[in-house]
C-alpha cells in the first residue's frame, strides 16, 4: 500500500476480549530462550527459507529479492523499480495465534512493507488476499496499522475509516515507538495476535492495533477468497517500491479458539 497524506477522523474499535489481553502479557515477558517451553513455534531456522515459498506473477520469479543473510531473512529490492508483489508465504496456515518477530528497517529504503496474516496467495489471479499489519520505514507512524490486501476491500481496518480514505499521523498512538538500523536496539519488536475475529498488533510492546473484526474478516467477500479467519503469514515488498528490511526471530503459538 502506498503513502498518501488525507486527512480523516479516526475511528476506535471494539475493545479485545480477555484472553487477547492475556496473551499480549504472556508475549511481553516471553524471550527466546523461553519460547520452546511455552508452545512457541519458530517459523525461521537462522539458515535457510525452509518452511516458506516466495509467491508472485511469473516475471518476478528470478528477482532473488528474499534470501537469508547473517542469520536473518533480507527483504532488498533496492535498485529495482519494476516489479510487483514478492512476497514471502510460509508453507503451514494459522487460525487462531500469536505471532511474535524482529524487523530491522533502514532510514534510506523508501519502500513497504508488511506481515500478512490468516492470507492466501492466487497464482492464477497473481494477488494474495486477506488482513496486514503495516511496515512503514518511510513514515514510521503508520507501522502497526491494519490494512486489508483483499480483492474487493481494499482499505485501512484500523483506523477503521471507510474505503477510499487513508490514515494520517494524527491517527497514530503518540507512544508509539519505533527504531531505524542506527539507533537504539536497532531491531522492532512486533507482536501480533488473532482469535477469531479479533486482531491486536504491538510494535515495540505500544498497542498500535486492536480490531474487533466481525463482520468484516468473517463476510461473504473474505469467506469467498477462504481469507480472514485462517491462512497463511507472509511477509511484503510492495509492488514497484525499493525496499531493505530483514526480520528475525519469527515464531508462532497456536491458540485455542474462543
Amino acid at each position: 500500500m502506498k503513502h498518501r497524506d488525507h486527512a480523516h477522523p479516526f475511528v476506535r474499535s471494539v475493545a479485545p476480549v480477555l484472553l487477547l489481553a492475556a496473551v499480549a502479557g504472556l508475549l511481553g515477558c516471553t524471550d527466546g530462550h523461553r519460547a520452546a517451553d511455552e508452545g512457541w513455534q519458530p517459523l525461521f531456522n537462522g539458515a535457510d527459507l525452509t518452511g516458506w515459498t516466495v509467491k508472485c506473477k511469473p516475471a518476478d520469479r528470478d528477482t532473488g529479492f528474499w534470501t537469508v543473510d547473517d542469520g536473518t531473512i533480507l527483504a532488498d529490492s533496492m535498485g529495482h523499480k519494476g516489479h510487483d508483489y514478492v512476497w514471502l508465504v510460509t508453507d503451514r496456515e494459522y487460525a487462531d495465534f500469536a505471532l511474535r518477530l524482529r524487523f530491522q528497517a533502514y532510514r534510506d529504503s523508501p519502500g513497504n512493507s508488511g506481515v500478512q496474516i490468516r492470507s492466501r496467495y492466487d497464482d492464477q489471479a497473481g494477488w494474495l488476499d486477506g488482513p496486514q499489519i503495516d511496515i512503514h520505514p518511510p513514515g514510521p507512524w503508520r507501522t502497526g496499522m491494519m490494512w486489508d490486501e483483499t480483492r474487493g476491500v481494499a482499505r485501512w481496518l484500523y483506523p477503521d475509516i471507510p474505503r477510499g480514505q487513508w490514515v494520517n499521523q494524527a491517527m497514530a498512538n503518540p507512544d508509539l515507538v519505533f527504531y531505524y538500523a542506527d539507533e537504539g536496539p536497532g531491531w522492532n519488536t512486533f507482536e501480533i495476535i488473532a482469535v477469531g475475529t479479533q486482531i491486536t498488533a504491538r510494535l515495540n510492546g505500544v498497542l498500535v492495533t486492536d480490531y474487533d473484526g466481525a463482520g468484516v474478516l468473517d463476510d461473504a467477500v473474505h469467506q469467498r477468497y477462504n481469507v480472514g479467519l485462517k491462512g497463511h503469514i507472509a511477509l511484503q515488498i510492495h509492488k514497484a517500491d525499493q525496499l531493505r528490511i530483514r526480520f528475525k526471530d519469527i515464531v508462532v503459538r497456536p491458540l485455542p479458539a474462543p
